[in-house]
């Protein structure tokens, strides 16, 4: 079991490899969590080493291929901090990015907290505590050379392959009365055209949005107005280089899209 020191050290390790573009085989045995809880317990010291401040969540896994790309049987959160996330339209940098994927996302900001609690918080508890739904393209990647062999606890203390997020303008339309589970987004990169689908994130984005909430609420966190949750993508990940430019159309709910340097 980790201790408080070893698991600021193992932090310490994981952002340095962040920060520098670098990559590990594994944590040390020493440092290396044995668990869910005790990556979290990682990935949550990674606030305390970071200017930024605390954006949102993402949702590892939420869809079959997703979860066969870094080899876990289901979704892993992670956090966003602020000065990973890029404007739509932007340009994300390709340096120490091995994984080089793309992945086409519904993102909901939320409007309000969502405190832990015993009860566990139904899809509707959640929706009703949204303030608005965004067109997003998560940008993963792992600080482990070899992501499909590093497992979830790992995994989750990596930040669930956290790496960079752009998130689009708010949606206009009355997405609450949409099946989200239907949509489907056209996604353009490199001259071709690839058709997303609702029903690929954990089922449905808004079962996705749940499962975070609650997933938060088992580790006491509160999931806090403001703060953007972004369920996972709607698509196979989509292999990425440095020239491309990777555009996601939601139709009447938005665009976004990202260049890569």
């Amino acid at each position: 079991m980790l201790d408080r020191d070893q698991i600021a050290a193992a932090s310490r390790v994981l952002v340095r490899h962040w920060r520098g573009g670098t990559k590990l085989d594994a944590l040390e045995m020493h440092l290396r969590p044995q668990g869910r809880a005790e990556g979290y317990a990682v990935q949550a010291a990674l606030e305390t080493q970071s200017a930024a401040k605390l954006f949102g969540w993402k949702i590892a896994a939420t869809s079959a291929a997703g979860q066969r790309h870094i080899n876990v049987a289901g979704p892993l959160a992670g956090r966003i901090m602020s000065d990973t996330v890029i404007a739509d339209g932007g340009t994300a940098s390709m340096k120490g990015n091995e994984m080089r994927v793309g992945e086409p996302e519904f993102a909901f900001r939320m409007g309000r907290d969502l405190p832990p609690r015993t009860a566990p918080y139904t899809v509707d508890d959640v929706l009703g505590a949204v303030d608005s739904l965004h067109p997003a393209i998560e940008i993963p990647d792992s600080r482990f050379a070899d992501f499909a062999s590093a497992g979830e606890a790992q995994l989750i203390a990596d930040n669930a392959c956290a790496h960079l997020f752009v998130l689009g303008e708010a949606t206009n339309a009355n997405w609450r009365a949409m099946d989200l589970i239907e949509e489907r987004p056209e996604i353009t990169l490199r001259g071709k055209r690839y058709i997303g689908h609702g029903k690929n994130v954990l089922g449905d984005p808004r079962v996705a949005l749940a499962w975070l909430a609650n997933e938060l609420r088992g580790l006491g966190i509160t999931l806090r107005a403001g703060e953007v949750v972004t369920t996972g993508t709607c698509h196979p990940p989509l292999p990425i280089q440095s020239g491309d430019h990777l555009a996601a159309d939601f139709g009447v709910l938005g665009k976004v899209s990202v260049g890569f340097e």
